[in-house]
C-alpha cells in the first residue's frame, strides 16, 4: 500500500532522529525506561515462519542505559482492523530477535483513531496487549526556540499537532520551528519548512508574515529569507500568505494592517472606529508603537493610551 504524504512526513521526523520515539515516550507519555542511546535504526522487516510478511513502519533499538529496549514505530492515520494482529505479532518477534523490552508506540494524529488504537487487545488465555499511543494532545507544544532548536523535530511535530489550534499558540510554535531551521541540511531545512507552514493557520501565518516588515529577526536566515521572499517549496505558502492579507498599499498601509493582524490573532478585536483610525493612519512611528503595544496589550483601547 502507497503511504500518503502525512504518513510520510510524519515517518520522517521520526528517521531523521532516531531518539525522538524515545523521547516521546518517556517524556511525554510517562512511560518509564532506563534505556540510553546509541540509537540505532533497524531492519523493519519482521517475517518470520509465518505465512504473512510482518513490517512495521520503523524499529529503532536503544543499546545503551541499564536496560534496553527496542521500540516499533507506527504511524495510524485511519482504523485497520488487520493491525490487531500485526501489532502484538510486532512486539513479539522483535523480542525474540532482540532479547530485550519492546515497546510499540503507535503516532496517532487524529482523536477517534486514537482511541481505537489504544483500546486493549486480547490474546487469549488471559493476556492481553496495549498499544503505547502518541496522539495529538499528548505532543509538546514546543513554543521556545532554544528547545526547538535542540529537537528540529519535536518541533515540527509540534506544528502538525497544534498549528492549526488556538492562534496566539500556533503562532509561538510556529516562530519556534522556523527559528530551528538554522544548521540543519538545505534538504531537510526545506522539508520542515513547507510541513511547519502547511500546518499553521491563517491566523498565524498571518501574524508571523506582520512580523517580517517590522525587523523581526529569526535565528534561522533560512526561515528569514524564505518568508520574506514569499517563497516555500512545493506548497507555495508564501502565495497563500500574499491572498490572505492581499495587496499592501504602500508602507504605512502595511504597518496599519500589521497592527490589525496582531490584535485579531490575540483575540482583541478592535472596534470598527479604532480600526478605521489605524488605518487612516498614515505616520510610522506612530504605527511601530501601535504595533509594540498590540503584542502585549490586554484590550485593542490600550492602544491610544
Amino acid at each position: 500500500m502507497a503511504l500518503s504524504l502525512e504518513h510520510s512526513a510524519l515517518l520522517l521526523l521520526f528517521q531523521n532522529r532516531p531518539t525522538l520515539a524515545l523521547e516521546l515516550l518517556r517524556d511525554a507519555l510517562g512511560v518509564p525506561v532506563n534505556a540510553a542511546e546509541p540509537a540505532l535504526i533497524e531492519s523493519v522487516d519482521l517475517t518470520a515462519a509465518l505465512p504473512a510478511e510482518y513490517r512495521a513502519d520503523l524499529v529503532v533499538r536503544y543499546s545503551g542505559g541499564s536496560e534496553p529496549l527496542v521500540i516499533a514505530v507506527e504511524v495510524q492515520l485511519e482504523r485497520d482492523q488487520e493491525k490487531r494482529y500485526s501489532w502484538p505479532a510486532y512486539s513479539a518477534l522483535l523480542r525474540a530477535r532482540f532479547r530485550c523490552r519492546v515497546c510499540l508506540l503507535v503516532v496517532a494524529p487524529r482523536p477517534s483513531v486514537a482511541r481505537w488504537c489504544a483500546r486493549p487487545i486480547d490474546l487469549g488465555n488471559g493476556a492481553m496487549f496495549t498499544p503505547v499511543v502518541l496522539s495529538a494532545e499528548a505532543i509538546p507544544k514546543v513554543v521556545d526556540a532554544a528547545v526547538a532548536r535542540a529537537s528540529p523535530e519535536l518541533s515540527v511535530l509540534s506544528a502538525l499537532a497544534h498549528g492549526g489550534g488556538d492562534p496566539a499558540t500556533a503562532t509561538a510554535i510556529g516562530v519556534a520551528g522556523l527559528s530551528a531551521l538554522e544548521g540543519l541540511e538545505t534538504g531537510i531545512a526545506m522539508i520542515y519548512f513547507d510541513l511547519i507552514s502547511a500546518a499553521l493557520g491563517e491566523a498565524a501565518r498571518k501574524a508571523i508574515e506582520a512580523m517580517i516588515p517590522q525587523g523581526y529577526k529569526f535565528q534561522s536566515e533560512f526561515a528569514l529569507k524564505h518568508i520574506a521572499e514569499g517563497r516555500a517549496i512545493g506548497l507555495k505558502i508564501g502565495e497563500a500568505i500574499g491572498e490572505a492579507r492581499g495587496e499592501a498599499i504602500g508602507e504605512a498601509r502595511a504597518k496599519a494592517n500589521a497592527v490589525l493582524t496582531v490584535l485579531e490573532v490575540r483575540g482583541l478585536n478592535p472596534s470598527a472606529e479604532a480600526r478605521a483610525r489605524i488605518l487612516a493612519c498614515s505616520e510610522r512611528t506612530q504605527l511601530d508603537s501601535w504595533l509594540q503595544r498590540a503584542a502585549t496589550a490586554t484590550d485593542s483601547s490600550e492602544l491610544f493610551e
